[in-house]
């Protein structure tokens, strides 16, 4: 004997499979983001800072201290910071990318083109921001949030990147423990008294 399924009957009809599907998307949707899932991009984000951190922490010194994942707000504007390093030689923000493939463009170009090639041999590209001017922007953004508060020192920023793949080479570009410990402890020297560095911790803490 053949069991019609109808609209009213016990079985799924067409109508209920399609919500039931849509439910269970949702659900595993909810318990994707309640679990902290992050997609492969972010992911080697956090990875990234993370390794980058572990370099600093090689080599700071005793009166140096460490803020790491710093948002900051001013003009209307927001943004987050990687790691800031501040000591009586200056304020050293350092922005982390951990960009696999190939990258090409200049310190001057808004934008790059970032190639990647699969292990199936097919090439891929994505266009990212330039992120010389993005920490020439946190710069800014970070000195005007001082300034506000009455602190009016100077910011100076850098991009690290993991990889080793950056596609131009200025003295904003770090790739090492050496890279950063030279820019922190033997660049330019700002003279930070330790009353000014008390302040600036309050802010960023």
């Amino acid at each position: 004997m053949t069991q019609e399924v109808s609209e009213n009957g016990n079985g799924f009809n067409c109508r209920t499979w399609t919500c039931f599907r849509f439910c269970m998307l949702l659900l595993v949707i909810f318990l994707c983001k309640s679990q902290g899932y992050e997609s492969g991009q972010k992911r080697a984000g956090r990875q990234g800072e993370n390794y980058v951190c572990d370099l600093i922490c090689q080599v700071l010194k005793e009166k140096d201290l460490l803020f790491s994942n710093v948002p900051i707000e001013i003009e209307g504007k927001r943004t987050e910071l990687d790691h800031i390093i501040v000591n009586n030689r200056g304020i050293f923000i350092i922005e982390v990318k951990n960009y696999s493939g190939s990258l090409m463009g200049t310190d001057n170009d808004y934008e790059w083109v970032k190639t990647k090639i699969s292990s199936s041999g097919n090439s891929y590209t994505k266009i990212v921001k330039n992120p010389i001017k993005q920490v020439n922007r946190q710069v800014y953004l970070l000195a005007q949030f001082l300034k506000y508060y009455g602190v009016d020192v100077w910011v100076e920023g850098y991009t690290f990147f993991v990889q080793g793949n950056s596609p131009v080479d200025c003295k904003q570009v770090l790739e090492s423990a050496q890279d950063i410990n030279h820019v922190i402890h033997n660049g330019a020297n700002r003279n930070l008294t330790n009353a000014k560095v008390q302040e600036i911790q309050k802010l960023l803490s």
